[in-house]
């Protein structure tokens, strides 16, 4: 572990002085076989990109180029907007999730999720949303600020701080021995009083946004998906209450998001206005009524189910992962026929940071359309951090967060996970 955190922090240095090149002032023209137009759902070719400094000046089929820009042509590849992953936990890593928060230390999980950043960026994810730090209280922040002042390369980051949790809840260190008095990785508030106490230390030490633990533990047997509340309906509207005064309304990326599996939490958090609902597994009909109505996002987090089946300790665990699954597709697909808006999330870090791609094909898998899937992803997911406008499409004064991948997305899904070219607001870390 030694060896891995060197080689990490020497990998950063590399990451702000050789890999990154500064965008300054400078002109730069990408020009590929193909661009992505997101919102029009369609292809535009030949795709040409006009970046100076951080921002695209042009997009479309062909753009001016100024003299002294520098040219870059990427070939056979389709422009498209930097990935979007709306739930990620950089401070985790495969293994025992709850181990790894008692063994290692936060000075080394802050290390650790440096270069979890480093490695979404690579896989052409260049915004995030941080969904609780897993008991490393407010270091996430640390990361976000290293990244945004070119410290280390990283996505764009929304920070939650640590989840907020009831005591005995479905995050809190339960069958330790209690004489250890091993610690919750998350918050712990009872009441309302409590949750608004929390939100303010929170977004104190600079948090972006919120993030509520709503059920858990899920039990799934026999078909039957069961999983209890852990706050009131009353409850979590004081902490979307407590979020909108800081300016932390739907929409703004500093608002509320829980994580809810099943009712009724599920609508007591939709009634309470929250901002996203994370996994999703089970809404009632009236519950994804009001998710169209108010414009709240489900988010499926398909790919860490998959990995979990995939990686089960017995045949008979895989199974079951593999049988919930299946119904939270099944369940997925009634949200479709319902209109309820998508954006995507990998819940990535319990599986390999970099590696989360897989959960637009398991989208397409289940049910959306490619283009569907890719809207989701880059337009709500713009909205859902607050940066709607800014980022999600190739448009002129969008910052220029562009990626290139090997095939046509809207035809094949998969080019996503083949990606050979990211910049983030005009500096490209990785070309072909």
């Amino acid at each position: 572990m030694k060896n891995l955190i060197c080689g990490l922090a020497m990998g950063f240095v590399a990451a702000s002085s050789s890999l990154a090149q500064s965008p300054a002032s400078k002109q730069i023209v990408l020009h590929a076989a193909r661009m992505l137009d997101v919102a029009g759902g369609r292809m535009v070719t030949p795709g040409e990109v006009l970046v100076e400094g951080e921002r695209i000046v042009a997009a479309g089929a062909h753009v001016d180029r100024p003299v002294g820009a520098e040219v870059i042509d990427l070939g056979d590849v389709t422009l498209m907007p930097g990935l979007i992953d709306a739930h990620v936990h950089l401070f985790l890593h495969p293994g025992a999730e709850d181990l790894q928060t008692v063994q290692e230390s936060v000075p080394e999980r802050t290390l650790i999720a440096a270069g979890a950043a480093k490695a979404d960026l690579m896989a052409g994810f260049t915004a995030e949303r941080d969904m609780g730090s897993e008991g490393a209280g407010c270091a996430d922040v640390a990361v976000r600020n290293a990244i945004n002042s070119g410290l280390i390369a990283g996505p764009r980051m929304r920070m939650s701080c640590n989840a907020i949790d009831l005591t005995g809840g479905h995050e809190d260190a339960i069958g330790y021995n209690p004489a250890q008095k091993v610690l919750s990785n998350a918050d712990y508030a009872d009441s309302s009083e409590q949750i608004v106490k929390v939100i303010r230390e929170q977004r104190k030490d600079g948090a972006d946004f919120t993030k509520i633990y709503e059920t858990g533990r899920d039990s799934f047997k026999d078909g039957v998906f069961k999983t209890p509340y852990q706050y009131t309906e009353e409850e979590l509207a004081a902490g979307v209450k407590e979020a909108a005064r800081t300016g932390g309304g739907v929409g703004s990326g500093r608002g509320v998001a829980v994580h809810a599996t099943g009712e009724p939490g599920t609508g007591y958090a939709v009634a309470a206005g929250v901002a996203s609902v994370d996994h999703a597994y089970q809404l009632s009909e009236a519950t994804m009524r009001a998710m169209k109505e108010k414009q709240i996002y489900a988010v499926p987090t398909f790919a860490i189910a998959e990995y979990f089946a995939d990686h089960a300790a017995t045949p008979a665990r895989a199974e079951r992962e593999r049988a919930e699954q299946a119904y939270h597709a099944a369940e997925f697909r009634k949200q479709l026929a319902a209109g309820v808006p998508m954006a995507v999330g990998s819940d990535v870090g319990p599986f390999p940071h970099g590696t989360q791609a897989r959960e637009l094909e398991l989208m397409v898998q289940y049910g959306m359309k490619p283009v569907a899937v890719l809207q989701a992803d880059l337009l709500n997911g713009a909205k859902l951090l607050g940066w709607g406008g800014q980022i999600g499409e190739l448009k002129a004064s969008y910052y220029a967060d562009v990626i290139a991948v090997s095939g046509n997305p809207l035809e094949d899904i998969s080019a996503v996970t083949k990606v050979g070219f990211v910049m983030k607001g005009g500096v490209i870390y990785r070309r072909p």
